[in-house]
């Protein structure tokens, strides 16, 4: 037999397979058709069709090659089709706003809650998750155990010392807690975490550890010439665990040559054996409780009122040092009424009162929140792009602060399109697939074949954060369709009414 007539045969033979094959028909739930595909894991966009059954994802072709019947058609007509985004800091109450359609707005389909050391004030945790599932909830949810609320629940609370039953007691509700909770998060800024000595933090991260699950931290101090031993004090508690800095800011740091400085001690503990990551919000403006401004000896109310009796010039002397460090009165917005969007200056004229008065007489440590002016653009933009930093909003619902409704929008709006500093692909890369290796979340996070299907399609360059700082409470806009676990939760600047969120559980 001649070569020639093998290769006709061959050919032909070729060619009455594919015949046959495409005279099956697969039926499917629903078909993506004409997406530009960017599957999560850092790899260049490609044209496809995605297939899903079950809320799985099941086939992923390229257009045109299988022949299938769906019972929903969606075409993407060239849109990004991606990984939802996950949020591994954000906050918010699912008995208050359970649809969360601020997050859904932003291309997020999975949030964190439980965060800065406070979580919900139950041992009970599977109970809340109960309740959670039972009312329904529009993201999904990967909850986190809070060491102040641990603190509390074992009846420590603000005492610097933990005796030893005490201690015993925190690090049992904690183990059972991690059955329902994918980690622990510390608040070591804020009552009660603040008292925490270190030997309790590695006693916590020791059982973290033993458990395979992350220890968030809102670490002691952001001051940037304090940045170091915060760093530190955590990488004790990585030598026990996998270790994460919530957030990543340097308060009054400047420049990229700073942030280097900052990425070359995470990258040095890296390569000696820490498994440690961090997020970062591209925003330069934090947001947290005024209590933040005032000295540890006078943030809770008791000793508040103690040192407004027996300190009081000293507590106004550092409240006027701790203002003008954070860039003056002007840089301090609050956010809760009857405050709400009036800055301290704003006050101090509005008032006729100093602001370091105004603090002490009319507000005092639990009487607001707000958000300060206390970040550089440069800095945390290189932040922004290091490999192993993902993005949060550290946002909620309700927050008078745009991070709540813009910070996923605002990646895409100004660092992919406007600026051109970050690769679409890898920074969704960090915002998926990455996100998702830290959480534990071996289900989600990418687009590949027997994954979760929480996807989303969108034109980048129609992408707006138009959430701002005089107007925060505002959806952002160019995420056309959001899939939660294979269903639409999202579409036309709306939220579904499906809430086919789940609390997730983790996976040992």
């Amino acid at each position: 037999m001649t070569k020639l007539l093998i290769r006709l045969l061959f050919t032909a033979g070729l060619f009455l397979l594919l015949s046959n094959c495409s005279d099956s028909t697969e039926s499917f739930d629903i078909r993506i058709i004409n997406a530009m595909l960017i599957d999560g894991l850092g790899s260049p966009t490609r044209p496809a069709d995605i297939y899903l059954n079950g809320g799985l994802i099941a086939r992923i072709t390229v257009p045109g090659a299988l022949n299938a019947e769906a019972l929903n058609t969606i075409d993407a007509a060239g849109r990004i089709v991606a990984p939802g985004f996950i949020d591994v800091h954000s906050h918010g109450n699912p008995l208050e706003t359970p649809e969360f359609e601020n997050f859904l707005a932003q291309g997020v389909t999975t949030i964190t809650l439980g965060q800065d050391g406070d979580s919900p004030e139950t041992e009970d945790l599977g109970g809340w998750v109960n309740q959670i599932t039972e009312i329904g909830i529009g993201v999904n949810v990967a909850l986190f155990v809070g060491h102040g609320t641990l603190r509390n629940l074992a009846g420590i609370g603000q005492k610097p010392d933990a005796s030893a039953e005490e201690l015993r007691r925190l690090l049992e509700i904690l183990n059972n807690s991690l059955d329902y909770a994918f980690g622990l998060s510390t608040g070591l800024e804020y009552n009660p975490g603040l008292h925490a000595p270190e030997s309790e933090l590695v006693a916590m991260a020791r059982v973290v550890g033993n458990r395979d699950r992350i220890l968030m931290s809102h670490m002691r101090n952001e001051d940037d010439d304090q940045l170091e031993n915060s760093i530190d004090e955590l990488l004790s508690q990585g030598q026990y665990a996998r270790v994460h800095i919530s957030h990543l800011k340097s308060v009054y740091g400047k420049g990229a040559a700073r942030a280097e400085e900052i990425l070359e001690v995470i990258a040095a503990a890296r390569e000696s054996g820490v498994e440690i990551t961090a997020d970062v919000y591209p925003y330069n403006a934090s947001y947290a409780g005024i209590a933040l401004l005032f000295p540890v000896w006078s943030k809770t109310n008791e000793e508040f009122e103690i040192a407004k009796r027996d300190r009081r010039e000293e507590l106004e002397q550092y409240l006027i040092n701790r203002i003008t460090r954070r860039n003056g009165p002007k840089a301090t917005l609050l956010g809760t009424d009857p405050y709400t969007g009036k800055t301290l200056a704003d006050l101090e004229t509005e008032l006729g009162l100093p602001y370091e008065k105004i603090l002490i007489d009319v507000i005092g440590p639990q009487g607001a929140a707000g958000a300060y002016f206390i970040m550089d653009d440069e800095l945390q933009s290189r932040l922004l792009q290091d490999p192993n930093i993902t993005v949060s909003s550290d946002g909620s619902p309700s927050g008078f602060h745009p991070r709540g409704h813009g910070t996923f929008a605002k990646i895409i709006e100004e660092y992919v399109v406007n600026r051109e500093s970050l690769e679409l692909e890898e920074i969704i890369r960090k915002m998926t697939s990455f996100a998702a290796s830290l959480l534990g979340l071996d289900n989600r996070g990418s687009i590949e074949e027997g994954k979760v299907a929480d996807l989303i399609i969108f034109d980048p360059t129609s992408v707006r954060a138009k959430a701002t700082y005089p107007d925060p409470i505002q959806l952002s806009q160019g995420f056309d369709i959001v899939m939660v676990n294979g269903v639409i939760a999202f579409q036309s600047g709306a939220a579904t009414s499906a809430r086919i969120g789940a609390v997730l559980q983790p996976s040992n």
